[in-house]
């Protein structure tokens, strides 16, 4: 005979299987992080880092055999006859350091984007000049080292590190909240019937979603204002250059998580179901998407997955005009492919969406 206990957890355990949502965010989706962190970090080596000469660097042409084999271990070099054409790869992302040469000093314009890479950017390039001064003065007994080392930030040395961090952090907070406000406040009204009153009410579907849309941006701009706002006051948070953009930038990525929060409303048939499958759309882009650390040392192929998600180019587009120094026009692309999602995902949620839960 079972006793009490024993009954009602055989009857918590039969109620836990049969519930799919439960499984599911019991077992599956820790397993999918578990895959996903697996993929970040399971090859721990440092990407190489991209580095552009700029014209004859002899201080590099010299290294010793052994420092030589290191330097194209840790460097992956391109040539370019045009320094800022270089120093503007560099702002952009697309290298992490151009070097020239003026005299017998090696000057390395690096960028802090990732700070981990530009901290080991610049003990290797140290390393490697130390490494050719001890080569010459080998031969060379009795004279002064030779070579220096010179390094100057291309973005604005104003720049502290919450400059850094704040467009990763603000693109996932947008993500979140307008992801989640919409999936929970369309399933809430399905559920409660209000869906049905407001269809025969004597008023247009139109000014029911341009209510809701007029909500949600009010609150991303109120939000956006908040967190400038205490990241300027408390943390030394500087707006400097088209950092403007970054207005339209998260009203048009509000829009594009909102249409992704009515996908997930549009699935679900309980509001935990609709939060549910937001969380599980949009945490995981978070982290696939360097909002909370960059993704360089990430293999290749989690790289391009990373691409093709919104959250990513609504990071870039901030991290462009915030940090990097780039002009308004840095943020359109963006925009543009924030838009496109923002279209597509809505058609989606459009066509499966349904009045009552079935």
């Amino acid at each position: 005979m079972r006793t009490p206990f024993a009954a009602i957890a055989v009857a918590i355990v039969r109620g836990f299987v049969r519930d799919k949502a439960s499984l599911f965010f019991a077992l599956v989706f820790p397993l999918m992080f578990l895959v996903l962190f697996g993929g970040l970090f399971a090859d721990r080596t440092q990407s190489q880092v991209d580095l552009i000469t700029v014209g004859d660097v002899p201080v590099l042409d010299e290294l010793p055999p052994g420092a030589a084999e290191a330097f194209e271990e840790t460097f992956d070099v391109t040539e370019s006859a045009d320094l800022d054409e270089a120093i503007a790869q560099v702002r952009s992302g697309d290298a992490d350091v151009a070097v020239e040469m003026q005299g017998d000093t090696l000057v390395a314009h690096y960028t802090l984007t990732d700070q981990v890479k530009a901290g080991i950017t610049q003990g290797a390039l140290r390393a490697f000049v130390d490494g050719t001064n001890v080569q010459v003065l080998a031969q060379e007994a009795g004279t002064p080292p030779p070579y220096d080392l010179q390094v100057q930030q291309v973005e604005d040395e104003s720049l502290s590190t919450i400059q850094f961090v704040t467009p990763g952090l603000r693109g996932w907070a947008v993500a979140m909240s307008a992801a989640f406000g919409a999936a929970a406040t369309l399933q809430g009204w399905r559920q409660s019937k209000l869906l049905r009153r407001l269809q025969l009410a004597p008023v247009s579907n139109r000014v029911v979603v341009g209510a809701r849309l007029v909500v949600t941006l009010g609150i991303a701009l109120t939000q956006m204002a908040v967190f400038v706002g205490l990241g300027a006051a408390a943390f030394d948070l500087r707006l400097t250059g088209a950092w403007w953009m970054a207005v339209p930038l998260v009203l048009v990525g509000t829009l594009c998580f909102m249409a992704l929060g009515l996908l997930a409303g549009a699935l679900a048939r309980t509001t935990e179901g609709a939060v549910n499958a937001a969380n599980f759309m949009v945490l995981p882009m978070a982290f696939l998407s360097g909002s909370f650390f960059p993704l360089d040392a990430a293999p290749t192929w989690l790289q391009r997955i990373s691409d093709l998600l919104p959250l990513k180019h609504l990071n870039e587009g901030m991290l462009d005009v915030m940090v990097r120094g780039e002009a308004w026009s840095a943020a359109l692309l963006p925009m543009a492919v924030l838009a496109g999602f923002a279209v597509a995902i809505t058609l989606l949620a459009a066509k499966l969406f349904r009045w009552e839960t079935v």
